[in-house]
């Protein structure tokens, strides 16, 4: 783990060398003043000698300035390294995610990975800069002024080995305990930032249905059970502060009663109990951050297995060792075709699927919910692969095609259409970047859209907001299938795409899409038969096996399932009339 979190410091190297080296030079200086101060007490102001007291008192202050300058020049570059850190980290994480494949992203809640890029690249950038800072400072302080207290009373000096040992068993026990309640903490994180987020992202639905009261308790719930953990992990570390406390301050109770007794037996002078003093809060002072540190390093521990586990992700799909960049026709062919999304083979979601689709054809797709249309055209432009069998497009496999060539040419309109923050023109400009403003009118026009977009007040350049929430259902399908269409596939899939628009509108896309693009093979998933009833071909699938497949007519005279749905949806067309 730390060897692959360390290969993000990348160019913040010399920022990450130079922070503790810069630490260490201001240590030096901070354990030589004490020296100084006892020097001036004893031999200057002791003996009334001014030229001394000037002479050593101009050299404490160099010596404070040299260590003020190279404390902020140690902040410094900690800053950088540890924001270049956590710059590299999310960059790291983000573009893995990017080449998840589906299976790889069911593993993962959405909250979730939006804890890891957030939060938990927080805890890791924070315990990062304490450890090249303070995890530096804090022991060489401890040594740098343990070994003058030895060089100026090592009896005295055994008080802070004492100190150092009990303090030492205190923090090893908030180790090794703390550490299970962060894990949990952070998976109760992943829950609440999951809250929040469903709850802004249906907020519509919540005010329609009055569930605010309803959603502030979900909410609540979940905030109070983090809050229940962090109070159990922090119960242990607060132990730390008295712990502390009770060190330093027994510490300068003895240091005092026994430093008392020396200078009175005159084994020791004033000036060296005072320096003592000093000595004796930068050791535990340097204990306090030591512990600071083991905090930040066990919560950041938890983070740093949430990370790596994100970074350590492979996608399942890969490119073959020497793919295929050019995918022939738009034919398609299901052999024997078997799937599972767990690749348990006895736990099949679809099973035994043979097909032979002409490229150029239309495909109509109908079953009932859960009968998995949508797994099926999942597995066309390999978002994932089957578990028996192969897909072939244009004759090949497509596990053998470059994985981006593949998915050029297959475009995909999904159930859940998605568009974007941005202009109308940026969000079709996804099937093609370099579509001119000739080709988004046209492909709008296909689709049914541009009748709309002319109407709004900015037409093309209207702004869409996140999500899409201020245009329609409607309109937002036929948006993301204008989008599609630029792409110029050679395979189309509408995944229950026209849904939101009604059967006029629908038609006209169909006929769009005969007369346009007759070359592209269009597979259309519908639950209204009527979408599909001109195909050259309609699939009827029920529970992941295909039940039949054939013309609308063939269907209707050999398929039960199909005509059922046929006559109920045509019975209710006509109770409408």
């Amino acid at each position: 783990m730390i060897k692959k979190l360390a290969g993000f410091v990348a160019e913040f190297k010399r920022d990450s060398i130079l922070t503790p080296l810069y630490v260490a030079l201001e240590v030096v200086m901070e354990t030589i003043i004490p020296l100084l101060m006892a020097w001036i007490i004893d031999n200057g102001v002791g003996k009334g000698n001014v030229k001394y007291v000037s002479i050593v008192g101009g050299a404490m202050i160099i010596t404070s300035f040299l260590s003020l300058t190279f404390g902020v020049l140690g902040g410094v570059h900690a800053a950088k390294a540890s924001s270049g850190f956590a710059r590299n980290l999310r960059k790291g994480m983000y573009y893995n995610i990017q080449n998840f494949s589906f299976s790889n992203i069911d593993k993962y809640s959405t909250a979730g990975l939006i804890t890891r890029l957030t939060t938990d690249v927080i805890n890791v950038q924070n315990a990062f800069q304490m450890i090249i800072r303070m995890a530096v400072r804090a022991p060489f302080m401890l040594i740098s002024a343990t070994t003058m207290c030895f060089y100026i009373n090592a009896k005295l000096s055994m008080i802070f080995i004492g100190a150092i040992v009990f303090l030492g068993v205190i923090l090893y026990f908030i180790m090794t305990t703390v550490h299970p309640y962060f894990v949990e903490v952070f998976k109760k994180y992943d829950d609440l930032n999951a809250s929040v987020q469903e709850n802004l992202t249906g907020i519509r639905a919540v005010k329609a249905y009055v569930r605010e009261e309803h959603e502030t308790s979900k909410f609540y719930k979940a905030s109070k059970t983090l809050y229940k953990y962090f109070i159990r992990a922090e119960k242990l570390i607060i132990v730390n502060a008295p712990a502390m406390q009770f060190t330093v301050y027994t510490c300068i109770l003895l240091l005092s009663w026994l430093g008392a007794k020396m200078i009175v037996s005159n084994t020791m002078s004033t000036g060296e109990l005072m320096s003592l003093f000093t000595y004796t809060l930068n050791i535990l002072m340097s204990l306090m951050f030591l512990s600071m540190v083991f905090v930040m390093v066990i919560m950041s521990k938890s983070s740093a297995e949430r990370i790596t586990e994100v970074l350590n992700e492979k996608s399942d799909l890969a490119n073959d060792e020497n793919p295929v960049y050019e995918v022939k026709d738009g034919s398609i062919t299901f052999n024997n075709v078997g799937f599972s999304y767990n690749k348990n083979k006895d736990n099949l979601v679809l099973e035994n699927i043979n097909l032979k689709i002409n490229s150029g054809e239309t495909i109509g797709i109908i079953g009932g919910t859960g009968s998995s249309k949508t797994t099926l055209v999942q597995l066309i432009p390999r978002l994932y692969d089957a578990t028996n069998g192969s897909v072939e497009v244009g004759g090949v496999d497509v596990r053998k095609y470059d994985i981006e060539t593949l998915r050029d040419e297959v475009s995909m309109v999904l159930q859940k259409n998605v568009l974007f923050s941005g202009t109308i023109k940026e969000n079709l400009r996804w099937g093609n970047k370099d579509a001119s403003d000739e080709e988004l009118i046209d492909a709008c026009k296909q689709a049914q859209a541009d009748e709309f977009i002319e109407s709004l007040p900015n037409k093309y350049d209207t702004f869409i907001e996140q999500g899409g929430t201020n245009v329609s259902g409607g309109q937002k399908q036929r948006l993301c299938i204008a989008r599609a269409l630029l792409k110029k596939p050679k395979i189309l899939i509408l995944d229950d795409s026209t849904s939101a628009v009604d059967t006029k509108t629908d038609a006209l896309i169909r006929k769009a899409f005969k007369e346009t693009i007759p070359n592209t093979t269009k597979i259309i998933i519908a639950q209204r038969i009527s979408s599909v009833q001109d195909a050259d071909k309609i699939i009827v699938l029920n529970d992941g096996k295909i039940d039949g497949f054939g013309t609308h007519e063939e269907l209707l005279k050999s398929n039960e399932i199909y005509s059922e749905v046929y006559e109920s949806q045509m019975k209710g067309a006509s109770d409408n009339e």
